[in-house]
């Protein structure tokens, strides 16, 4: 039997590298490329040709979901499943409207994550449970509260926490990640990992991005 060609697509080596390890446990499955960036991924697909498609929502140079619509557009047949740490209503139709099969959170389990790509090689959907919920909530609304845009507006502000606008703050102030430390006597890591969930939330290519946008919607002060 043809084993499952697989391209990963993610912005961070170590996630890519994990991934990896976790699928070739799987003698059915075969890595045919890895990309970092949606470009990247939307070239190596047209040039691969992979089954499934491994694709990150937030990526530099071009997003998951602007390479997600390049690839079906060219490539109706191929596979996709989205991977994000967010639960982001809007995106999460968005993307399965722009034909990708499986959307899921990064926190699923290595057996989780063999089962879903054998399942969407077969033409299944697959959502993880977190996200299922979010759609059974979205089809119990009534008709006028169900746009998901609407939604996302009322709940964005509510997607960072205290000490993220704080971060975001200090970044404003152009403060480099060892003072943001300091000023908040965290550790330096700590405002590393805040920062990349910061931009995972927002769907912002860097810090600054994050913090200007947030300044422009009113969530952070100005000295």
């Amino acid at each position: 039997m043809d084993k499952i060609k697989v391209l990963i697509a993610d912005d961070h080596h170590l996630f890519i590298r994990g991934i990896e390890s976790i699928l070739l446990e799987d003698a059915s499955i075969q890595v045919i490329g890895k990309a970092q960036n949606g470009k990247e991924a939307y070239e190596m697909a047209i040039e691969l040709r992979p089954d499934v498609i491994l694709l990150d929502l937030n990526m530099p140079i071009m997003d998951g979901l602007q390479a997600l619509k390049l690839i079906i557009k060219e490539m109706a047949e191929v596979k996709v499943l989205m991977l994000t740490i967010n639960e982001s209503d809007n995106l999460l139709f968005e993307a399965l409207k722009s034909g990708a099969k499986g959307y899921v959170l990064k926190d699923l389990l290595p057996n989780e994550l063999l089962t879903f790509i054998h399942m969407v090689n077969r033409g299944k959907s697959v959502i993880s449970g977190q996200m299922a919920c979010k759609i059974i909530e979205m089809m119990n609304m009534p008709a006028n509260c169900r746009n998901p845009q609407t939604n996302l507006e009322v709940k964005k502000i509510d997607l960072l926490t205290k000490r993220e606008k704080e971060i975001l703050t200090q970044v404003m102030k152009g403060c480099t990640n060892r003072e943001i430390a300091e000023i908040l006597f965290i550790s330096e890591n700590t405002v590393k990992n805040h920062l990349r969930n910061i931009m995972e939330k927002l769907h912002m290519n860097n810090r600054v991005q994050a913090a200007t946008y947030a300044l422009k919607e009113g969530w952070l002060k100005q000295d």
